[in-house]
């Protein structure tokens, strides 16, 4: 069975005519009578009534015809796939990450890779998990940067890299004396968390066995982990950051550092596409261009982290 064969029962169909389905493929009745006739033995049954004029297909015809369009439609895609295959790093790329991911992760990779692909303009929007994955699901980005695998049929999740978590804790409180946190050194009322709906608290809530945080005292709505981390600084409670950020900070801030003690609670991160995103040289450069751009050991699990 060969694509060419099918284009001429879809031909015979069209027309109801063998030599005008002939004239329509550009070649002889008896090439494409011959082809057919070949197609009919193969399958064991006669696609087409003969006997009159014009030809009609047969019951077993139908539905050999029904997935013949189908076939033929996504055989008519692999051109499109190539021709977006050479364009793919060309042209405009909508990303929505994390906004408790963005600070970190893109300083470390977007220069270099604007340097190496100038045709592409890469628009990032910062947008929590939930409406990340709307916004997936409805064409409105084309990938996103989250710290979960999607459980939704329509996408597919990349791994990235794990990420542990640490405590980021005031001088001023009693844990910063320790070198390692528990969940039970926790003091809630002088806890800086971001607000519900962020993944990054609900894992940390998960992990500390925690249903609900005290409200903070000078409770910050719509707060960030930067807001957070000089709120520390300025000497009053802690918080939790994520390992990239840790990373960053000069030899002063790696002071208030506390990581936690076995196990370590730890996230994936994934980039994450619709399952019929077909730029794949592009999410293949990117994905290649994070996991060398973070350190090689967060590409593994690594001995006390777990997964929350």
């Amino acid at each position: 069975m060969t694509i060419q064969q099918l284009e001429y029962i879809l031909a015979i169909n069209k027309f109801r005519h063998f030599a005008k389905a002939a004239e329509y493929c550009r070649v002889t009745q008896p090439t494409l009578s011959m082809m057919v006739q070949k197609l009919e033995d193969e399958l064991g049954v006669k696609l087409f009534d003969r006997s009159s004029q014009p030809v009609r297909p047969t019951s077993a015809g139908m539905k050999v015809l029904e997935q013949a369009q189908r076939v033929l439609y996504q055989a008519s895609l692999i051109k499109d796939i190539v021709t977006e295959e050479k364009e793919s790093v060309r042209g405009s790329f909508r990303l929505a990450v994390l906004p408790t991911i963005a600070p970190y992760l893109l300083p470390r990779f977007l220069q270099h890779l604007a340097e190496e692909h100038k045709d592409l303009d890469i628009r990032i929007q910062e947008m929590q998990t939930a409406p990340t994955l709307s916004a997936l699901l409805k064409g409105e980005i084309d990938a996103a940067i989250i710290a979960n695998q999607p459980i939704e049929s329509e996408l597919q999740g990349h791994f990235l890299y794990y990420e542990e978590f640490f405590g980021y804790v005031s001088r001023n409180e009693p844990i910063f004396e320790k070198d390692k946190i528990r969940t039970t050194d926790i003091n809630d009322e002088r806890l800086w968390l971001l607000d519900e709906g962020h993944c990054f608290r609900d894992q940390l809530m998960r992990f500390c066995q925690r249903e609900k945080a005290r409200v903070n005292q000078a409770a910050y709505r719509f707060g960030s982990l930067e807001t957070f981390m000089h709120m520390v600084e300025s000497g009053y409670g802690m918080t939790f950051i994520p390992e990239l950020a840790t990373l960053q900070l000069s030899q002063e801030q790696q002071e208030m550092v506390r990581p936690f003690a076995i196990p370590k609670p730890t996230r994936e991160i994934y980039f994450v596409t619709r399952k019929d995103f077909i730029r794949y040289s592009l999410s293949k450069i990117l994905i290649e261009h994070i996991q060398e751009a973070v350190p090689k050991d967060m590409l593994r699990l690594r001995a006390g982290q777990k997964v929350v």
